[in-house]
């Protein structure tokens, strides 16, 4: 398996590795052809790489990926390699530019966007991870993933979202389903309601008393970015309730209601109470 993603030329030793990998951070990147090695089931076989894989006996699969994100901590990747050797990567996937804007905002919880990597149309896929010595990464030519401090938090809300976001409700999942199926398929149209969808930094959901109560009142939040949009406040209210009305009252789920708003007019307290809801994110 020596291909150029894990070739470095000549050996360095531990303070060459820990000075090369000091300025690395994580959402930092190698862009061009790597390696991705994941192991596979003599019985399965997903992907074209893992078929051949198979055919040809082995349980080892490299498949070509246009480079690699660092998802690893920034504190421990500029420890010494003596301490944390090692770094976890996930690769870089091309996408539509619909797809891009969605995972842009945070709608696509299986990846992240890089904002240095927008004119490629390349996004990190963080249902793929892959973890390799210092020592690899010190032999790549860094390509800063981002600039500003909004970029960052914006980076490690998706890498923390992908670990621990909230599992709804299975019957809520199909409750909501019109209302899913409706905001995916109109997202990305070139219509009044595709550019307000568009528009909005996220959409939250809230439930009181609790998702457990036998009968739940449900609350959703769709959070402007705050930016001016072309939308009156009149037009928000009909799309509102458009929305809604897609999921009226039904079952345990007692009063549906919503708000169009913005960070701004959002308390804390009712936004710790509720939790994203992303179009790939439910499922029964």
């Amino acid at each position: 398996m020596a291909h150029d993603g894990f070739e470095g030329g000549p050996a360095l030793d531990g303070t060459a590795i820990d000075r090369a990998l000091s300025t690395w951070r994580q959402g930092d990147c190698v862009h061009g052809p790597q390696w991705f090695v994941f192991r596979v089931s003599p019985s399965s076989g997903l992907s074209d790489a893992a078929r051949a894989a198979v055919a040809a006996g082995a349980d080892l699969v490299e498949e070509e990926v246009p480079g690699f994100v660092v998802v690893t901590q920034t504190c421990d990747v500029v420890r010494t390699c003596a301490a944390r050797p090692y770094v976890e990567v996930s690769p870089l996937i091309e996408v539509p530019n619909d797809f891009l804007n969605e995972v842009k905002r945070g709608r696509r919880p299986a990846f992240a966007f890089i904002p240095a990597l927008e004119p490629h149309r390349l996004v990190a896929d963080l249902d793929r991870a892959m973890t390799v010595e210092k020592s690899v990464v010190a032999a790549w030519n860094r390509v800063p993933g981002w600039t500003t401090d909004p970029e960052i938090r914006a980076l490690a809300a998706a890498l923390a979202r992908k670990r621990v976001r909230f599992a709804f409700p299975d019957d809520f999942v199909h409750f909501v389903r019109p209302l899913q199926d409706r905001l995916t398929g109109r997202h990305g149209r070139d219509s009044p309601e595709g550019r307000a969808l568009r528009s909005l930094r996220e959409i939250r959901v809230g439930a009181s008393p609790s998702w457990d109560d036998a009968r739940t009142n449900v609350m959703f939040y769709f959070i402007r970015t705050g930016e001016p949009d072309e939308f009156t406040q009149d037009q928000w209210v009909r799309f509102l309730e458009t929305w809604l009305g897609l999921i009226p009252a039904d079952g345990r789920f007692g009063e549906v209601e919503g708000l169009v708003t913005t960070l701004e007019g959002l308390t804390a307290a009712d936004y710790v109470a509720s939790d994203p809801l992303d179009l790939d994110h439910l499922s029964a």
